[in-house]
């Protein structure tokens, strides 16, 4: 009986790797649909969206399930009440890539982002994507040293979202409001993915140690 509890919670937690695999191809494809201006890939990251959905209630009725039947305590407990927490987390970073996908389509046939910033989304979207997959990572190994490497990459995302209100403040800027606000909007979105990621990774040191970090460290 209890290796089939240890495979219950096993499969939550392969659960929500997946999810992280899922939101990182999705903002992976959403990038490219901004950067490239293809409405097929902004049309794909839309359409998946509801898988990603789907998964999360999966996740969820699988943990409230073990609440329910196995009634967890210590480290059981926090396994599943950190997975309700982080498929909630993981499922919120499909929706920003989705919004990115539909900023994208909304534009399209034009760019939504001129020239000069293209090169910083495609590096926001590469960080972000590597932060989701680390975060998956996170989930599978228990490692508290991975989970303390996602805060730092988190700097990385920080640091190109905060250079993005130089960019617009700059008397130089001659692209107007309406791109000001695109730009605005998809560096948060950016942004707000990677602290997602950050959160997952910071509710795996809570499964172990039993205590919530404040910035992670080893």
């Amino acid at each position: 009986m209890r290796d089939v509890y240890q495979e219950q919670l096993d499969d939550l937690a392969e659960g929500l790797a997946g999810m992280c695999v899922q939101v990182a191809a999705a903002m992976e494809k959403a990038t490219r649909s901004l950067l490239e201006t293809d409405l097929h890939l902004a049309e794909e990251v839309i359409s998946e969206d509801i898988r990603i959905d789907e998964l999360r209630a999966s996740a969820e009725e699988k943990a409230f399930a073990l609440l329910a039947l196995q009634a967890p305590v210590a480290t059981d407990l926090r396994i599943v009440v950190s997975a309700i927490h982080g498929a909630g987390d993981i499922e919120r970073m499909g929706d920003l890539a989705l919004h990115v996908a539909q900023a994208a389509r909304r534009r399209h046939p034009q760019p939504v982002l001129p020239t000069e910033v293209v090169p910083y989304f495609a590096e926001m979207g590469s960080v972000g994507v590597a932060l989701a997959k680390k975060a998956g990572e996170v989930i599978r190994s228990r490692d508290l040293a991975m989970a303390a490497q996602l805060e730092s990459d988190d700097d990385a995302m920080d640091d190109l979202h905060r250079h993005m209100f130089s960019v617009l403040m700059d008397p130089a800027w001659t692209h107007g409001v309406g791109p000001a606000v695109d730009i605005t909007l998809l560096a948060r979105f950016y942004e707000r993915y990677a602290d997602h990621a950050v959160a997952v990774a910071r509710r795996i040191v809570y499964v172990i140690t039993g205590q919530m970090p404040g910035p992670l460290t080893v």
